[in-house]
């Protein structure tokens, strides 16, 4: 079963502000329209314009002067969608469009960090899929998406053909909303047996360990996206703007 969705009300309105601000109707170094305005143009509550204004100020749109206002900055120097965000490009990622070979697909007893970011109990059952992604002809990464067993249910994350779109499609469409945010975290560790053989990594070879968690506006985390990389293969570089 499908479901049709509008974006939160917060997200339209920074969709809107954005293009403004983008065509130049609201050029850099003009005010933008108070918290007031803005409440009674798009007949929305208090709390959902400053969420929104609190984004555009903290991706760089607009910036802050204590009791003069709100001001626009202009397009940032470094647009979000542009940005290396290691967790989204996981969850928007292809199998069909990238060289990976599905390892594991079907329910698995929950890691205690899986169990943890998905707020259950260890080893509750969770969809566990995984695959090894190979460049030139060199295993690179082994993903691993964990997620409860009836957000998979009945959708293509349970079965072991290729995914046309990223897990992210698959998830909202079972949830019926939006994913709001990603916490990411990032660690190091040494490789398991199973690794070492995948990956061909030495058991003291360094590897670094992505966590994506997945969550919707309320918080409550959806999916977690594993990506386990050979520290000698990767680097991970970000890129936000300063204040």
């Amino acid at each position: 079963m499908s479901f049709e969705y509008t974006p939160p009300k917060y997200a339209q309105l920074i969709a809107e502000l954005e293009r403004r601000i983008d065509s130049g109707e609201y050029p850099p170094g003009s005010p933008l329209p108070s918290e007031h305005q803005l409440m009674a143009e798009f007949a929305m509550a208090r709390p959902t314009v400053v969420k929104a204004l609190g984004v555009l100020r903290d991706q760089g749109w607009i910036v802050t002067h204590q009791g003069k206002g709100r001001f626009v900055r202009g397009r940032p120097a470094i647009p979000t969608s542009q940005q290396a965000r290691a967790g989204r490009e996981l969850l928007d990622r292809k199998e069909a469009q990238v060289s990976s070979r599905l390892l594991v697909t079907g329910e698995a007893e929950a890691p205690n960090r899986i169990a943890s970011y998905l707020g259950l109990k260890p080893k509750a059952p969770v969809m566990l899929r995984r695959s090894l992604t190979e460049h030139d002809n060199e295993p690179t990464e082994i993903s691993s998406t964990w997620l409860p067993v009836e957000a998979a249910q009945g959708t293509a994350l349970a079965e072991s053909e290729e995914l046309k779109q990223g897990v992210r499609r698959y998830v909202e469409n079972v949830a019926g909303a939006s994913l709001d945010h990603i916490i990411e975290h990032v660690t190091a560790r040494n490789p398991t047996k199973e690794e070492c053989s995948l990956l061909g990594v030495k058991s003291s070879a360094a590897l670094l360990v992505v966590y994506a968690v997945a969550c919707d506006a309320t918080g409550k985390p959806w999916v977690v996206v594993e990506s386990v990389l050979p520290g000698d293969r990767h680097e991970l570089e970000d890129a936000y703007p300063i204040r």
